[in-house]
């Protein structure tokens, strides 16, 4: 698989209120992709689904949103092709949180660009309880494995940001600040957990000693841990309409600037800066104004559209 395969299947309006959200990745080998692509794709187009699924020599890995018998549809179709042991996530959206369906076939489900066997090679599973009881120990370094735009919106107390844009750029980050800590407790966590899946195999490889990482990621840690016990601070940022989630998985307050993808507080929005899908703080003196006046268009093509499915 040398190239990026993306299929498209068209997505109705739901019929019912609100809309069921999976998140669900599982390392297994799959024999043949781009089979199971195609019968995904086949799948999906006789059912109201919308959102992401990845499917990979190494597994599958996505989110998807639909009608409670439309994620039950997928969710069987999955465990009978053998995925049984799931990392699966369920929440929910007042509004449609993503706008087709997408089927990608890639090398990776979640890409490092360094080759890992997540499979054979991990860290060790802490769940909440765990989890809070080894990042307050003094000993112990916190790494936040997402990316920049996803820090910013909330965080675990005391971790540190990498300041990485993608995932790939973890592996530099590896070498040059965390090569001398190999003798440390390192903990590490991302939004549903695969990216740590990944990032505790690596360091395993490289010759870490103690790796631990959050099962389940900040999703379920945010659904199962009471706020009032909890050492998040803020929101977590997803891949979808809802922008973040915070405790008990309700929508957050951030609201994502459509120009330059970055998570803003109300606060943010209510600067001079933010135009709805045309600038924020962020990304106001990165853009040209012929770019800002295409943002625009774009924007008053969108609302059009919303319109005319009223």
């Amino acid at each position: 698989m040398n190239a990026t395969v993306e299929q498209l299947a068209p997505v109705e309006q739901q019929a019912t209120a609100g809309w069921v959200v999976a998140a669900l990745y599982q390392f297994k080998e799959v024999a043949n992709p781009e089979d199971l692509q195609q019968r995904l794709l086949d799948l999906v187009k006789t059912i109201n689904l919308c959102g992401t699924l990845i499917v990979a020599g190494e597994g599958i890995n996505g989110t998807v949103a639909g009608s409670r018998d439309a994620i039950n549809t997928i969710h069987q179709f999955l465990l009978g092709e053998g995925f049984n042991t799931m990392e699966y996530k369920e929440s929910h959206s007042s509004d449609k949180p993503f706008r087709k369906m997408k089927i990608k076939l890639k090398k990776e489900i979640v890409t490092l660009g360094v080759e890992v066997k997540p499979r054979d090679l991990v860290g060790h599973y802490l769940d909440p309880k765990e989890w809070n009881d080894l990042i307050a120990r003094d000993d112990v370094i916190l790494i936040d494995t997402r990316n920049d735009y996803e820090y910013k919106a909330g965080t675990f107390k005391n971790a540190i940001d990498p300041k990485t844009e993608t995932f790939r750029e973890f592996p530099e980050y590896v070498k040059k600040e965390l090569e001398q800590h190999k003798d440390k407790k390192i903990a590490m966590f991302c939004t549903g957990g695969i990216r740590c899946e990944k990032s505790t195999s690596l360091l395993l490889q490289e010759g870490f000693d103690e790796v631990y990482h959050l099962k389940g990621g900040v999703l379920k840690y945010l659904e199962e841990t009471p706020a009032e016990e909890s050492l998040w601070e803020g929101e977590c940022f997803v891949f979808d309409g809802r922008t973040a989630v915070k405790h008990g998985m309700e929508e957050g307050v951030n609201t994502k600037c459509h120009a330059c993808g970055w998570p803003l507080t109300p606060e943010e929005v209510a600067e001079p800066t933010y135009e709805h899908g045309v600038s924020c703080v962020y990304c106001i003196e990165k853009t040209t104004d012929k770019q800002k006046e295409g943002f625009r268009m774009r924007q008053s093509q969108i609302i059009a559209a919303k319109r005319k499915r009223l």
